[in-house]
């Protein structure tokens, strides 16, 4: 890997500099603009945050930015992953150890906590924390103070900003008996909860083109800003993977070229039973507009199946749906669709594909 595609990779992943423009990263959607006013009353305390929100919806991006934009700015962040240290290790990683805590410790280590005096400690998927380690942690936020694995003797204290985030819901993880309560009521002081990326479907065009320019600088690989029908199609798609999703098409955009995205299995955001105005408050719809918006959302189907079929050939996919050119054509655009025109054809060729 060049010099130039390292530096793009750490920029990307290493520290404050990850960090996108806060247009980006808050965008022009209602539920992330009221993100972005917690965001800016909670940076300036230190009060422990807790970030909800499921997988890949930006929670690390945003602890970042409150810990860039806070009095501990100065100092590390430190990110713990509680879901990928198995739970046996959890424990040193965190709070340190002392020479001869365990088999293996020939030297003394300092943990996490300590490396964050004066920082950041980002605690992410903390529903995942043993259950032995809880208890231990809720008395490190209680007073700051703590002892390394192996240390009966002298207790440490760390001045450090606590930030959690989880894709759990925690109140269920209490039920079951898998959260402690007094633990949750110590993280939960304030509270944000990051929008799943189908409901800040505007904020996608954006966010499409930053990831553009990212991967590009990264792949070292010139490409063209994306069509505005391609940016149509996207936000027309679910995104289960959310943001982290979105980035990894647009990082095979980049590699193989525009028909990755067509050629993925298409999964259209389905028709829902409610009309939902921003917030949780569903209406019903009438079932006749449920009827005419499904057999539309199959039709659109229909047309990507035979779009593929034919390599991308509109006439022979009217041939095979067995419509007009004009009424194929017509539905295409209908749909915000985009179709690849084949290699070495021209605008003007008599075969129209």
């Amino acid at each position: 890997m060049s010099t130039k595609a390292t530096a793009a990779k750490m920029a990307r992943f290493d520290g404050i500099a990850a960090l996108p423009p806060d247009a980006v990263l808050f965008g022009a959607s209602p539920a992330m603009q009221e993100v972005r006013q917690r965001a800016l009353k909670f940076c300036r305390t230190n009060v422990a945050v807790l970030l909800l929100g499921e997988g890949g919806t930006g929670k690390e991006v945003l602890a970042r930015w409150l810990h860039a934009n806070s009095n501990y700015s100065g100092g590390e962040f430190v990110k713990v992953n509680c879901a990928a240290i198995p739970s046996n290790l959890l424990e040193s990683e965190l709070f340190g150890h002392e020479k001869g805590a365990f088999t293996g410790a020939h030297t003394a280590k300092p943990g996490r906590v300590e490396k964050a005096h004066l920082g950041t400690l980002f605690l992410d998927e903390i529903g995942d924390l043993d259950s032995a380690l809880q208890s231990k942690l809720l008395h490190f936020l209680q007073d700051g103070f703590f002892s390394r694995l192996g240390d009966q003797t002298e207790q440490r204290v760390v001045d450090a900003r606590v930030i959690c985030a989880t894709s759990r819901q925690l109140e269920d993880e209490i039920a079951a008996g898998r959260f402690r309560a007094d633990l949750f009521y110590r993280i939960n002081v304030l509270k944000i909860v990051m929008p799943n990326l189908s409901e800040r479907r505007v904020d996608i065009p954006q966010l499409a083109e930053y990831f553009r320019k990212v991967h590009s600088q990264q792949f070292e690989k010139e490409s063209e800003p994306f069509p505005a029908e391609l940016l149509r199609y996207l936000q027309n798609l679910t995104w289960k993977g959310n943001l982290r999703e979105l980035s990894n098409c647009v990082a095979r955009y980049i590699v193989v070229g525009p028909e990755i995205v067509q050629r993925e299995p298409v999964r259209a955001r389905s028709t829902p039973l409610a009309r939902r105005n921003g917030s949780q408050d569903a209406v019903p719809l009438p079932l006749r507009k449920i009827a005419k918006e499904a057999v539309r959302e199959m039709e659109r189907n229909a047309i990507i199946d035979a779009l593929q079929a034919n390599h991308w050939n509109r006439r022979k996919a009217a041939e095979e749906l067995k419509i007009s050119y004009r009424a194929l054509i017509y539905k295409i655009r209908d749909a915000g669709l985009i179709v690849k025109r084949p290699t070495g054809q021209s605008r003007t060729g008599s075969s129209p594909a």
